[in-house]
């Protein structure tokens, strides 16, 4: 169910007319419910029953957003860490896995990495995981200077 879910979430992201019937406060809740049971079809009958509850409750157009929160809650179940990784330049697949391995060493988590090039960071890298920010980045020590020798 957690992937047909994060499947439909991503469906609901990328159709915006659907997001708007799902948020239409004037659509009855039950009609809600028959389009988003006619969506999901016959095939997963928990899903369809699932998403039939939720359009039943009136959350709807909130599905996204449950959607996010779940695999949050799937991730830390998990142990299952997401970072953003930014560098200045295209890491080889190798750099990465290595970069990758060394977290998950740290962190003793399980690590899934997007990447990203930023090459105003000059060289370095930047990780991003949720709220915690590590710049380790050419341009992030730049910064640090200038602003110490500002406030000085």
């Amino acid at each position: 169910m957690h992937e047909d879910l994060a499947d439909f979430a991503a469906a609901i992201e990328q159709t915006p007319e659907l997001r708007e019937v799902l948020r239409n406060p004037q659509l009855e809740s039950t009609e809600k419910a028959r389009i988003l049971a006619d969506l999901a079809g016959d095939d997963q009958p928990i899903f369809k029953n699932f998403l039939m509850l939720v359009a039943e409750k009136g959350r709807a157009g909130e599905i996204e957003q449950i959607a996010a929160e779940f695999e949050r809650l799937m991730a830390r179940e998990e142990r299952r860490l997401t970072v953003e990784l930014t560098t200045a330049r295209e890491l080889t697949d190798k750099e990465a896995k290595d970069i990758v391995a060394q977290i998950e060493k740290a962190s003793g988590r399980k690590v899934e990495a997007t990447r990203t090039v930023d090459p105003d960071l000059i060289g370095g890298i930047v990780l991003q995981a949720g709220s915690y920010r590590v710049d380790a980045s050419v341009r992030g020590r730049l910064e640090r200077l200038r602003h110490d020798l500002v406030r000085r």
